[in-house]
């Protein structure tokens, strides 16, 4: 049987930052400090990512056509890449994110971010990153019900989860960025995805080197420029 780790149960905060600050301070950021994630900030990131918000009708964080919820989370950690309330480290290894029970599922044993940015054409930001989400998606899950037209479904399903990534990142002070070029059959044998299933986008999270920030007046004078 598969090793399960308990994530800290998920928190609704209101001292982060607002929705609108979020929107405003979200950049794609490549570089990180040599720091690991806290359990509770991946607890938060994967929670948000594709969480359970209605436990009566087991609706998701993330908005899916039909609710369909054609995709699976995986988490690449980095050995010392994220560090637990006791102050030891999460064992090094892909996870595969169990959204009932708020959980990790062990897949695999041992450091593979190495193997992860050679999968990703050697993008740095991959192997840097202490903690790579990973998305992935069962087609069929949509395709049954929409045809053809679902695989559309699919790839707007994921962008809906990337969106939250990104967002629940920057309210955390974190930075991460989308990976969408990487060969699919490496990214497939790294994570040891079944038949089936696909890889569809790579978020290397970490703790950035430089944050992003923007006054509300810098943003209300570039506008008020183009409406002279």
């Amino acid at each position: 049987m598969n090793d399960v780790i308990y994530l800290p149960l998920p928190r609704i905060r209101k001292n982060l930052l607002s929705v609108e600050e979020a929107f405003a301070y979200r950049r794609s950021i490549r570089n990180y400090r040599n720091e690991p994630l806290t359990i509770e900030q991946l607890s938060q990131l994967l929670w948000t990512t594709y969480g359970i918000s209605h436990p009566g009708k087991e609706l998701k964080t993330s908005p899916s056509a039909g609710a369909t919820y054609p995709l699976n989370v995986y988490v690449v950690v980095k050995t010392n890449g994220v560090k637990l309330e006791n102050g030891k480290y999460l064992e090094p290894g892909i996870y595969k994110y169990d959204w009932r029970k708020h959980a990790l599922v062990n897949v695999k044993k041992g450091d593979y971010s190495k193997e992860l940015s050679r999968a990703c054409l050697d993008q740095s930001w991959v192997f840097n990153a202490p903690v790579n989400i990973v998305l992935t998606a069962v087609f069929e899950r949509t395709t049954m019900y929409y045809g053809e037209r679902g695989v559309r479904y699919v790839y707007i399903d994921t962008g809906h989860a990337g969106q939250n990534i990104y967002l629940e990142a920057t309210a955390l002070g974190l930075g991460t960025v989308a990976v969408g070029a990487f060969i699919d059959e490496e990214v497939s044998r790294v994570i040891g995805l079944e038949p089936g299933e696909k890889p569809v986008y790579v978020f290397p999270v970490g703790v950035p080197v430089k944050t992003y920030i923007v006054k509300e007046e810098d943003i209300h004078e570039y506008i008020n420029r183009f409406r002279k």
